[in-house]
């Protein structure tokens, strides 16, 4: 892609341009339409109002939407494929090796604002671009930590400087039907029977049945039963991944009064953000769901505008990656470099004990702290 064809998506970063580009996608378990998913499971609430478990809305008129695979964890599924060989060049590959682990910037659990790279050598570095952030320069954030800007960051902990996502994604199913499962556990051998282990006295309930969670139980000393859990669900109303790039978002992206360095920037950003969103998504999301495609319907690919109008929108994978190459060599960064960011980083730092042991001595001020899925 030559310098001129770069241009091809400049109006989409003037303050006219469309709001955002929408990907749907109707989706089937690999047994069928008819088969059996697992949704994520989520922990109870503070305060019990949700118990765990599924993530189901359900409404008056027994209709019901179950959430599958939420925005976070898409996100979490999506950026460190830009790890791999055809995508590293495009962003800055930096690692904290912190023990006898290496984790890539792409992997952090709050990008630019984790724990990890916040207790490194990259601290200064990453409050100076938060700050900048806020004072209307992303440039150099983006110079470190691009994805930080297309997957959304928030320096919670620090400056406080947070930022949308450009690109959400989620999985969710449609008028479901909830579905348990039991499950026992024999022994190879009766321990107690054979006089290899003593039976402890407190291992049955008052009915004589052995207690699922007492250790004997545990470490498999023991039958072990497990009663009417989660068992999937059947998505009797279909299942269906929606994903966006807010391109609205992205236009309030500057590097300062500069417009030159604006709209080189802009590109920049857009180039990474239309490459994670166009990169065919793993349909296998966790044990018991693995996702297809659904033949019988069609894949919808949109532009929408701020009026409303919706237009077939044909970017395809390869033109986007095209177009992130341009953009990031227009933006000062070498695609075509040398990187493994196991052998080869880009830059690799240091974890310091000594900042972390600092950082746990201050008193935590941003409220309660969120996830990656913020």
């Amino acid at each position: 892609m030559n310098d001129d064809t770069l241009k091809n998506f400049d109006t989409w970063l003037k303050d006219s341009g469309p709001a955002a580009l929408v990907l749907r996608e109707h989706l089937m378990p690999v047994e069928g339409h008819d088969g059996v998913l697992f949704p994520a499971t989520f922990a109870a609430s503070e305060d019990k109002t949700f118990k765990g478990g599924y993530n189901i809305d359900k409404f008056p008129d027994s209709a019901n939407v179950c959430l599958v695979d939420s925005v976070g964890s898409q996100a979490n599924r999506i950026e460190p494929l830009l790890m791999k060989k055809e995508y590293a060049g495009l962003v800055p590959q930096i690692v904290v090796k912190a023990g006898s682990k290496v984790v890539n910037l792409l992997e952090a659990g709050h990008r630019a604002g984790d724990a990890i790279v916040r207790c490194s050598v990259l601290q200064d570095d990453l409050e100076a671009a938060f700050n900048s952030v806020m004072n209307g320069n992303a440039e150099p954030l983006a110079k470190i930590a691009p994805t930080s800007l297309v997957f959304g960051v928030w320096d919670s902990r620090k400056t406080q400087a947070k930022l949308p996502r450009l690109i959400d994604s989620k999985i969710r199913a449609y008028n479901v039907r909830e579905l348990t499962r039991s499950a026992v556990y024999a022994p190879p051998v009766n321990y107690a029977a054979e006089e290899l282990l003593q039976e402890p006295e407190d291992l049955r309930d008052a009915e004589g049945k052995v207690k699922s969670k007492h250790p004997f139980s545990v470490r498999g000393f023991a039958n072990a039963l497990a009663s009417a859990t989660h068992g999937g669900v059947i998505a009797a109303g279909g299942v269906r991944r929606d994903a966006t790039l807010h391109l609205a978002a992205l236009r309030l992206l500057t590097a300062g009064d500069d417009k030159t360095k604006t709209l080189a920037l802009r590109r920049y950003i857009l180039g990474i953000a239309l490459t994670a969103f166009t990169i065919p998504p793993s349909g296998y999301l966790r044990q018991g769901c693995n996702l297809v495609l659904d033949p019988d319907k069609s894949r919808e690919f949109k532009i929408v505008f701020s009026d409303g109008r919706r237009d077939d929108a044909f970017v395809t994978h390869e033109e986007a990656i095209a177009y992130a190459t341009a953009a990031a060599k227009a933006f000062g960064i070498n695609p075509d470099r040398t990187i493994d960011f196991q052998t080869r980083p880009d830059r690799e730092v240091e974890f310091d004990q000594e900042l972390a042991k600092k950082d746990l001595e201050k008193k935590e001020t941003s409220g309660k702290l969120k996830k990656k899925d913020n």
